[in-house]
């Protein structure tokens, strides 16, 4: 699972393990990534709990990974693309390479390592890619052009990976999380105007939590999910459904 050293992916990362999946944890700060794994490997065992530190916006660092998971920990069944990342600025005003940065490790990340995962499952003819979407899949709002533009083409890169692999036994679906109650949302949480305005806006009248994301995550993940694709999920407290 990509991008799952804390947050929302950590918190999918133990949904997976609750339910009985071994995980491979994964980002880029080796520091935090192992006292991710270590706590996964005192809650879960140590044979279920696996840390491997790579960029997933490099192709060539990406591979190498793919193949040494698959020789050291076992076949990938299910994969979760979690990285991501934003940046809060008026577009008239983002530089390219703001613009290009987040594009690629919101966007280009999943390509690369679906498409690396990918080129194990199909000779297996099974497989399940989770990708993590977001209400900007659906949605925008001023001032994160560059994040809702990734969400939004993360919504049909699931559909073109359904369309050329789901022949191939594989169900690639999507997640899209609403406004979430984390450690890093917390200042938004913090901020009055902001609190009020999600509270009023989300059908549901509250944040999300982490723990909403596990069960659609858990049976996207499973056999239960085998002939659904192409999918994504909104977990959104009803935000997308209304005006």
């Amino acid at each position: 699972m990509t991008g799952s050293s804390r947050g929302i992916g950590s918190s999918i990362a133990a949904g997976l393990a609750g339910a009985g999946a071994t995980v491979v944890l994964n980002g880029l700060d080796g520091g935090r990534l192992e006292r991710a794994r270590s706590a996964f490997a005192a809650e879960f065992g140590a044979d279920r709990a696996h840390g491997y530190a790579f960029d997933v916006t490099e192709a060539a660092a990406v591979d190498a990974a793919v193949d040494r998971i698959e020789a050291e920990v076992g076949p990938i069944v299910i994969l979760v693309n979690n990285a991501g990342v934003q940046h809060r600025e008026p577009m008239l005003d983002v530089a390219v390479e703001d613009w290009q940065r987040v594009l690629t490790t919101n966007l280009t990340s999943a390509f690369l390592v679906g498409r690396a995962a990918a080129r194990r499952m199909i000779p297996r003819g099974a497989g399940k890619i989770i990708n993590i979407c977001s209400v900007q899949t659906e949605l925008a709002r001023p001032t994160i052009a560059a994040y809702t533009a990734a969400k939004g083409g993360l919504r049909n890169l699931t559909r073109a990976m359904t369309a050329e692999w789901a022949g191939a036994g594989l169900q690639i679906n999507g997640i899209a999380p609403g406004y979430i109650h984390t450690e890093m949302t917390q200042p938004l949480v913090d901020d009055p105007d902001f609190n009020d305005w999600i509270l009023g806006r989300t059908p549901a009248a509250r944040w999300g939590t982490a723990g909403d994301l596990l069960g659609p995550a858990v049976f996207l993940a499973s056999s239960a999910s085998d002939y659904v694709n192409g999918q994504v999920i909104f977990v959104d407290g009803g935000m997308t459904a209304v005006v």
